[in-house]
Order: C-alpha cells, then sequence, then structure tokens
C-alpha cells in the first residue's frame, strides 16, 4: 500500500506525479523530493520556491524541511536565499547526524559547495506584489502578513517507509531572518514509520507553539485515528490560544498512517488538500470548520478552474 497527502491544492500535480514513482516502487523520499520540487518550481505558487513572495526587505527567503520516520533522519534549512530546491538541500542534510540544521549563510554556503542549483528567486511577478502591498499598507493600514501556505506533504511508499517534508517562503514581508514552523521539526513536520506522518501550514509562530506535527504522530500511536487525531490537536490548541490571549492564527494539518488512511482539521475556510492512494486517482479536498470538528468534501471542477484562473492572472502594478 502506498499514499500521499499533501496540504494545498498547488500540490496536485507533484503528487501526481510522484504517486506513479510510488507505484513503480521508488521510495518515499524520492516521490516527496519530487512532488515538493514541482511547487518549488512553478512561478505562480506564491508562497513556495521561484515566485514566492519576499521578506520586508523585498528578498525572498526560504525554509524547508525533510524527515524519514524509519531511521528518524532529519535535515532542514532555514532563511536560504538564490537556492533553487531547498527541498533538495534538506534532504541531503538528512544524511548527517550532525550539522543537519542549517540557516541563512551557513546553509548557502552548504548548498554552494554540494553543487545545488543557484538561482534568482525574485521573480518580476512577485515584485509587483510587493510594490502593491507597500502601496496598499500606506493607504489602507493593512496588516502585512498575507500569504503564508507552506506546501506540507507525507509519504508512504510500499515498503512500509513514511517521510515528511516541507517547503515555504514563509509570510509575505515578514522580517528578515524570521523562521516559521515548516523547517522545524515536530512543527511543520513529523515521521514515524511504525505510526504515521502528519505535517502544517498556517501561522507558524502558533504552529510551533503546539508541536503540532509531533502532537499528531503521538496521538495515533496512542490508537487515535488520523482524523481523530487532527481534529483533536487542532482543537486544543485554537483553545488554548484562544484562552491564553483571546485569538488563534490559521492552523491547518493532514496526516496519514502507516495503513494509508488520512485525516485533516483546520480552523479557516477552504483549506485544500490532496490525497493520492494507491488504487485511487488524485483528489483535491476542500475543509472547513463546523462546530468542533472539520466537514471534508471534494473540490468541485469550477473550483478548481478558479484555483488556476486566479493564480495566473496577469497583475499590473
Amino acid at each position: 500500500m502506498w499514499a500521499m497527502i499533501a496540504t494545498w491544492r498547488m500540490a496536485l500535480e507533484g503528487v501526481s506525479e510522484a504517486g506513479k514513482l510510488l507505484q513503480e516502487g521508488k521510495s518515499s523520499g524520492e516521490a516527496i523530493e519530487h512532488a515538493i520540487r514541482c511547487v518549488e518550481d512553478f512561478p505562480y505558487y506564491k508562497s513556495v520556491g521561484y515566485g514566492g513572495l519576499p521578506n520586508e526587505e523585498m528578498v525572498v527567503e526560504l525554509d524547508a524541511g525533510y524527515m524519514d520516520g524509519s531511521t528518524m533522519a532529519m535535515g532542514a534549512v532555514a532563511g536560504i536565499k538564490d537556492f533553487a530546491n531547498p527541498i533538495s538541500i534538506a534532504k541531503d542534510l538528512s544524511k548527517d547526524t550532525v550539522n543537519c540544521v542549517l540557516v541563512a549563510e551557513g546553509a548557502e554556503k552548504y548548498a554552494s559547495k554540494k553543487g545545488f542549483e543557484r538561482k534568482t528567486m525574485l521573480t518580476d511577478r512577485a515584485k509587483i506584489h510587493y510594490r502593491k502591498r507597500i502601496k496598499l499598507l500606506k493607504e489602507e493600514e493593512l496588516k502585512p502578513y498575507d500569504g503564508h501556505d507552506t506546501v506540507g506533504e507525507v509519504a508512504l511508499d510500499s515498503q512500509g517507509k513514511i517521510v515528511a517534508g516541507t517547503s515555504t517562503s514563509g509570510l509575505f514581508m515578514k522580517k528578515a531572518g524570521r523562521i516559521g514552523d515548516s523547517p522545524i521539526v515536530g512543527g511543520g513536520f513529523y515521521a514515524d514509520s511504525e505510526v504515521g506522518g502528519a505535517t502544517a501550514t498556517g501561522l507558524g509562530e502558533d504552529l510551533m507553539k503546539g508541536c503540532i506535527s509531533y502532537e499528531i504522530v503521538r496521538k495515533m500511536k496512542e490508537g487515535l485515528s488520523p482524523q481523530e487525531a487532527c481534529q483533536k490537536t487542532v482543537n486544543e490548541l485554537d483553545a488554548k490560544l484562544k484562552k491564553s490571549r483571546g485569538f488563534a492564527g490559521d492552523l491547518s494539518v493532514v496526516a496519514i498512517d502507516k495503513d494509508g488512511n488520512f485525516g485533516c482539521a483546520t480552523n479557516i475556510k477552504n483549506f485544500s488538500f490532496v490525497v493520492y492512494r494507491q488504487g485511487e486517482e488524485p483528489i483535491v479536498y476542500l475543509a472547513n470548520p463546523v462546530g468542533n470538528q472539520t466537514e471534508i468534501y471534494p473540490a468541485s471542477q469550477e473550483w478548481m478552474d478558479n484555483y488556476m484562473k486566479e493564480r495566473i492572472v496577469p497583475i499590473e502594478e
């Protein structure tokens, strides 16, 4: 049995290709890397890789994380600039037992030494988004932090190995050097091949506070289904944040267990995610909070068409 799950509709094409790799008997590590690279390379997704939205200084800083649930190996990069595929660098870092989490200049030196592709990650389209946001901030006093849609994925291969990975450009107009949950093991991602894997997207500062991906896997180990574990973990953290300070940031999670069962929970409207399992076609689902539960249903073709239209529409300053 093989299976994949990923945050957001933007993961669909990559997951579709990666599922074919799993069908051919390739490893979950290869599948995760391939699927996430597809998102990183697509310039119209504003929150990951090439075309990702910049920080407040108009610099694109990227984060990525990778974890092998069979060996517990993990690697991560944070605040790395001008390298095409941070997920591949994170995966490479996981081969070692030390120095496997690198940031900023250190991560860039490592990537350069290892021969990873250098690439200017700030696109003209992203520059226009940045300049428009600066103008709106002055005119309408909007908050700058919109657009934090991390791609997070979990894959189970036919050998039973579970791998989790993430990649993001983080919050739009974040402070230089800001790091969210995405490259933090247990926060943005976690995998244990004996149990399952989970990954998160939303406001990293809040997701980290609940060690949310680890908590989901821990609850699955205690006997909860992926859906029960996701829902209970999101509900608990959402309630804790609201009790302690009056509000909670965006919290969305997905997970699969060692048998390929999946789960999702969110506290936002129209969170999308992708599931591809052996014997099935890849499906994009929409999830919405309803009380203390999450309502999940397949996205309509109209929704799918509009999603892509909105992202590739020409923009003017």
